[in-house]
């Protein structure tokens, strides 16, 4: 098959890299730049397990010259941040009236829905990455952490993925289906707000964070409201590859703090290594976005739409693009965990009597 993959970073390079591994002509659309390096040297991916392995993609600098070639694409990968989804649709509007199906790559909630809004494409495939990887400056793509994979769902009901799983079956990416990209696409962020956002304000480790008995507290408290609004909601916690997201929801539910403290610095610990999240990363390279909006700020927009209380994932969202917007503000949470917990507990006191 003719594969596109548009916004071919870290996560829709090492996707891409593997259709290219399993035959398929595929091209990355990416900055020039990194464009540039993959024509010369082709694309190597680093597992954390297992032989290193390179391919030779055609590297495209921009979606039109893509498009300019000819070739008639049967599926586009959307590899972007969930911040620029927006306008990467803007510009396939403007190249093309005839939209491939697409398969998301994104992190965050609302995804699918915003894609087949803007674009009405003649098909969608909801995509959750749980692998952790990184893109080093040459160009090469390394696997953080083995053991995980990719998950795909249908974004309409009766909607056969059969075709896409076999294909991305084949790529030697560990696989799931999931009945319900819902379902899929919140427990996936249920896993990624661990952490995230404490992370980027004060600018600690999750680990250290987890270790932290207020901070602890707060971020445990951050995970039940999302389960709260998952379960108002009616959507299901399933599990993805490497990550038991339905054994963290029971732990939240009924574990006793004095087991489930150690659980989860334990995990938090082990599933991360030394990398920082994302928002933290954003953050620091002072980004004008933050994926916080489709994380701990799409909890908190459905727990407000339907009265469940969502203080501590409200704060987290207000805090976290206040940073974004006012760099002159970090110092005041850099290393200041009580003052986070300060603002966390006054919003919690307000929620109370509200």
């Amino acid at each position: 098959m003719n594969i596109l993959v548009f916004g071919a970073g870290a996560v829709g390079s090492y996707v891409g890299g593997h259709m290219a591994r399993a035959g398929h002509s595929v091209t990355l659309v990416m900055r020039p730049d990194s464009a540039e390096i993959i024509a010369k040297r082709g694309l190597t991916i680093i597992e954390a397990k297992g032989k290193p392995f390179t391919v030779y993609p055609y590297a495209s600098p921009s979606l039109r010259a893509a498009v300019a070639t000819g070739t008639r694409f049967d599926l586009i990968a959307l590899g972007m941040k969930s911040y620029d989804l927006k306008a990467a649709l803007v510009e396939m509007q403007a190249v093309s009236a005839v939209t491939p199906p697409l398969l998301t790559l994104q992190n965050g909630i609302g995804i699918e829905e915003r894609v087949r809004e803007q674009l009405m494409p003649a098909e969608l495939i909801a995509g959750s990455l749980t692998t952790p990887v990184r893109r080093n400056e040459d160009g090469v793509i390394v696997v953080e952490k083995s053991g995980r994979g990719l998950g795909i769902a249908p974004t309409q009901r009766g909607q056969s993925i059969k075709t896409w799983f076999d294909l991305l079956h084949e790529t030697q990416l560990k696989m799931v289906q999931c009945a319900d990209h819902r379902s899929m696409k919140w427990s996936k962020a249920l896993l990624n707000i661990i952490g995230n956002a404490s992370a980027a304000i004060l600018g600690w480790h999750p680990a250290r964070i987890y270790e932290h008995d207020g901070l602890f507290d707060m971020e445990t408290a951050m995970l039940r409201e999302t389960l709260a609004v998952m379960k108002r909601l009616k959507i299901n916690v399933v599990d993805l590859p490497g990550s038991p997201a339905r054994q963290l929801a029971a732990g939240l539910r009924y574990a006793p703090r004095s087991m489930l403290k150690p659980v989860l610095v334990k995990m938090v610990g082990s599933g991360r290594g030394d990398k920082m999240p994302s928002f933290h990363i954003d953050l620091s390279a002072s980004k004008r976005q933050s994926e916080v909006l489709y994380h701990n700020g799409a909890i908190a927009r459905a727990g407000w739409e339907h009265n469940v209380p969502v203080p501590v994932n409200t704060t987290l969202t207000e805090i976290l693009l206040q940073l974004v917007k006012k760099p002159a503000l970090r110092s005041t949470y850099r290393d200041q965990p009580e003052q986070l917990l300060a603002v966390v507990a006054r919003r919690r006191a307000m929620e109370a009597v509200r």
